[in-house]
């Protein structure tokens, strides 16, 4: 079936466009200007700093193409760029596009010490900040923009229990970065769902810094040997780190489920051909569009639409945010990510791929 986008969501995706509250929420009073005409000028400029190109592909081939086009629509002029995966760089940047002008300044953390010596930088300068993706903890931006993180780790454990059923199975978890807060929040949403089953036990589970696929490759291959191939399940927390672990499996001549996240070619093309059980679609247009509602309306003097609060617990505070919902996909609703243009078919459908798209309905 066709992807469908909430009310809420699409009247705060047209936001952007247009300046106004378009549905409820416990954070909007229109005397406070979240209610304008949105005859208010546009002032100012906005940077964004995504984090790498190496943890996912998602940056600069969704994010980074989506940001762009829908900044341009909203009219707003923006300066994106990418830290490579450098703390000092991101640094850089940041005080780079304050000299140059932005007054709103939206940043994928690399950690959350590094990222809130950023905002705490760019508060000192007038300059307001959003946390795009990641929650900074410690920091002080003023409003958080992504998916509900706990609920894309429910979202992967119930996935994964899907594939395996209820019988006894042995799991591996790879986790992401211990100095992403989300991966802390996709980890507490798998283990609500898994650790609930009676047959499931937990034989490892590793964070892996940064992200890194080759290290989650590493990792996987060791504990691999250490548990002498006796594992049923990988509930890994991204696209990147499953295919690591698939490596291996494939390595070892072996093929159990395992999990992924962002929907990204590879990650659809091994569910596919079945060596991945399902991944986790988070449509980027609807966190671009909420992050342009939100700039859209602090460019404008107003205070933006919100739609939940998410809990810092390091700096003791709830920030303002738009958190969206994200969705399952497996073999049989691969094609609705393709629908939503979320991945180009000719992204997924190369070569032996053709067959098996078209199997799934894939045009």
């Amino acid at each position: 079936m066709r992807l469908k986008r909430t009310a809420c969501i699409a009247a705060i995706a047209a936001m952007a466009t247009t300046g106004l509250a378009a549905c409820g929420s416990g954070d909007d009073d229109s005397s406070k200007g979240g209610g304008s005409t949105g005859a208010a000028k546009i002032k100012g400029k906005v940077g964004v700093i995504l984090p790498d190109t190496k943890s996912s592909v998602r940056w600069e081939s969704f994010d980074r193409p989506v940001l762009t086009a829908a900044f341009k629509q909203a009219g707003i002029p923006a300066d994106i760029q990418n830290a490579e995966g450098d703390k000092q760089r991101m640094q850089t940047i940041a005080d780079q596009m304050i000299t140059n002008g932005v007054t709103i300044l939206a940043i994928v953390n690399l950690d959350s010490n590094s990222g809130a010596a950023i905002e705490s930088k760019a508060k000192q300068q007038g300059v307001q900040t959003i946390d795009y993706d990641r929650l900074t903890l410690g920091g002080s931006a003023d409003y958080y923009v992504s998916f509900d993180g706990v609920e894309v780790g429910r979202t992967q454990g119930a996935g994964l229990q899907k594939c395996l059923g209820d019988k006894a199975s042995n799991i591996v978890y790879l986790d992401g970065s211990p100095t992403d807060n989300n991966a802390t929040l996709f980890k507490q949403g798998a283990h609500e769902v898994l650790d609930k089953v009676t047959n499931y036990k937990k034989v490892a589970e590793q964070a892996i810094p940064d992200w890194d696929n080759q290290k989650a490759a590493t990792t996987f291959e060791q504990i691999y040997t250490q548990q002498k191939g006796k594992i049923d399940g990988v509930l890994a927390a991204n696209d990147g780190l499953g295919q690591a672990a698939i490596s291996i499996l494939k390595k070892n001549n072996d093929k159990i489920p395992v999990t992924g996240q962002d929907a990204t070619p590879q990650g659809l093309q091994n569910i596919l051909d079945g060596t991945q059980c399902m991944t986790v679609y988070k449509p980027n247009k609807q966190e671009a569009d909420s992050l342009v509602s939100v700039v859209t309306a602090l460019a404008k003097g107003q205070k933006p639409q919100t739609t939940a609060t998410a809990n810092d617990p390091v700096g003791k505070r709830n920030v303002p945010s738009i958190l969206l919902k994200p969705i399952g996909i497996f073999k049989d609703n691969v094609k609705d990510v393709i629908t939503d243009g979320g991945v180009k078919a000719s992204d997924v459908c190369k070569g032996s791929y053709a067959a098996k798209c078209t199997a799934a309905g894939i045009k």
